[in-house]
């Protein structure tokens, strides 16, 4: 694709037209039918959820640019001990590829380093920096802490959203 727009057009065309193909090649088995996003978060497995998340959150599907303000946003709405989760478990992922979370603080301008008192906008900032620079990391944390993707809402993350989606609601 040429540019962001054509593929967030093509996207939301796919997805009007019922084309979800792409998101899962076999057949929805009834039992993983899922009623709403919060019974797909806890009954589906990680695994499941990694592999849906790694296909559609990505920075090559999803710019950064158009990433973190959602991400602000989202991160903003979820509660604060889920909050303190989804900064905890970025620190152990971030801290197994050798970063350590004092550096991180610093370059990344955080208010500390403790993820019980980090406030929304250094939550943000260090999911933004697993986005842009460990995208898999970032994946394996929304797969752990899904609540997160209930409080997207930029119309090219809505498409990634809306296709998987179609996988929790059973519609093909």
């Amino acid at each position: 694709m040429s540019s962001s727009k054509d593929y967030k057009r093509e996207i939301m065309n796919d997805l009007a037209g019922g084309n979800v193909e792409g998101i899962d090649a076999k057949a929805t088995q009834p039992e993983k039918e899922y009623a709403n996003f919060d019974d797909f978060a806890n009954r589906s497995s990680r695994n499941e959820r990694r592999e849906l998340f790694g296909r559609g959150f990505h920075p090559d599907r999803i710019p950064t640019s158009e990433m973190e303000p959602e991400l602000r946003k989202a991160i903003a709405q979820i509660k604060p001990q889920q909050r303190d989760d989804v900064a905890r478990d970025l620190f152990k992922h971030l801290k197994e590829r050798g970063l350590n979370d004092r550096d991180l603080e610093r370059q990344l301008g955080l208010s500390t380093h403790h993820t019980g008192r980090m406030n929304e906008d250094d939550v943000s900032k260090l999911a933004a920096f697993a986005y842009h620079n460990h995208p898999d990391v970032f994946q394996d944390v929304l797969a752990d802490q899904p609540t997160i993707l209930k409080f997207l809402s930029n119309p090219m993350v809505g498409a990634a959203v809306g296709a998987i989606a179609a996988k929790w609601l059973g519609k093909r």
